[in-house]
Formats: C-alpha cells, sequence, structure tokens
C-alpha cells in the first residue's frame, strides 16, 4: 500500500508488509457477508422516523456476548433504550461518559446493569487473558486492564455504584443490576 505521492510533494510510504490484508483487498472481502446482509435489509428498511432519545428514559449496559439480544429480552423495540455493551457489562469509564451524555442529552433516566450467565469474563482473570494474548500472537497486553470478574455479584453491586456515585449523574437516579439467564432468558434483578 503506498500513501503520498511524489507529484503532490509528500513522501511516498510502502508499506513493508506482503501479508497486509488491505493491501489486496482481502480486508474488504472479510465483510463482504454484512455488507450484503445490509444490501438485502435496505430493501425492505423503512424509516420508523424515531428520534435520537431513549424513548422509555432507559439506558441499558450489558456485555458484548453475540448471545444476548439486549432489547428483546427486555421487551423493548429499537428506540426505546440506550444500549452499551462491553466484555463482561462492566461499567469502565467509557460507559460513564455514554451515561452522562445519554442522561443530560438524550433523554435517559434510568440504568439497568445487566450481567450474565455463563460469562468468559468471569471464567478468568486478567493475567490468564494477557497471558492467553502473548501466546497466541506474541503481544504483550499487560498495559490494558481487561476487567475480568472474580465474583459476578460483587462486582455487579461496584458497577451499580460506581454509576450511582458519578457527579456528573443525578444523585438518586434509579440504577439496579440484573443477570440474564443465557439459558432460561430469564432476568433476575440481584442489586436494586
Amino acid at each position: 500500500m503506498v500513501y503520498g505521492s511524489a507529484e503532490a510533494g509528500t513522501p511516498a510510504i510502502v508499506n513493508p508488509d506482503p501479508h497486509d490484508p488491505a493491501a489486496d483487498g482481502r480486508a474488504e472481502a472479510a465483510f463482504d457477508d454484512v455488507l450484503a446482509g445490509n444490501a438485502a435489509y435496505q430493501h425492505s428498511f423503512s424509516d420508523p422516523g424515531l428520534p435520537g432519545r431513549a424513548g422509555k428514559g432507559l439506558a441499558v449496559l450489558t456485555c458484548m456476548d453475540s448471545r444476548i439480544d439486549p432489547l428483546g429480552m427486555l421487551g423493548l423495540r429499537p428506540g426505546d433504550a440506550k444500549i452499551l455493551r462491553t466484555a463482561g457489562a462492566r461499567v469502565t469509564d467509557d460507559v460513564l461518559r455514554s451515561l452522562v451524555l445519554a442522561h443530560h442529552l438524550l433523554g435517559v433516566d434510568r440504568v439497568l446493569v445487566v450481567a450474565h450467565t455463563d460469562c468468559g469474563m468471569a471464567k478468568t482473570d486478567d493475567e490468564a487473558v494477557h497471558e492467553a494474548i502473548r501466546r497466541r500472537t506474541g503481544i504483550d497486553s499487560r498495559s490494558m486492564e481487561f476487567h475480568t470478574i472474580a465474583d459476578q455479584e460483587a462486582a455487579l453491586e461496584r458497577d451499580v455504584q460506581r454509576v450511582r456515585s458519578s457527579p456528573y449523574l443525578p444523585r438518586g437516579m434509579p440504577v439496579v443490576g440484573c443477570v440474564y439467564d443465557v439459558r432460561t432468558g430469564a432476568v433476575v434483578l440481584t442489586v436494586a
């Protein structure tokens, strides 16, 4: 891949990696299935005219686990809630940033933090994740925190409290924690 041009007076930078998927179009091809899916979706799409605000005043933080359908598990529809997803449904600085925006600008006045059963983040620790990445790739990821979960109930309690105690969110805003059962579909309130 070459960047810059002699004509423009910018030095050309040649990508020395012959295995770079972008060099031969493989990066784009890796998304052919989802782009084809979107083309089909567009044919039946009708703009429902929904505003960007949370129709039910709800923000849902849940895990990135692909078995979870955040709207479906709560009987919601598009436009009802702001959906945030992180590995392990952990409240990170970025989640707090998003919740502050959602509350002050997008109509969110309550927050549901939803962990789940059979969570991969509750089956390991950060050191094991770093080691697995190092073994597979040679990359040293120890500068990152993965926020693995030694005790799911305790982590959920801490994360709910982290939202409740944010100085940028209103005192007394309803924030609760639940656990979604990936086998039964049940959502159980565990931190009120």
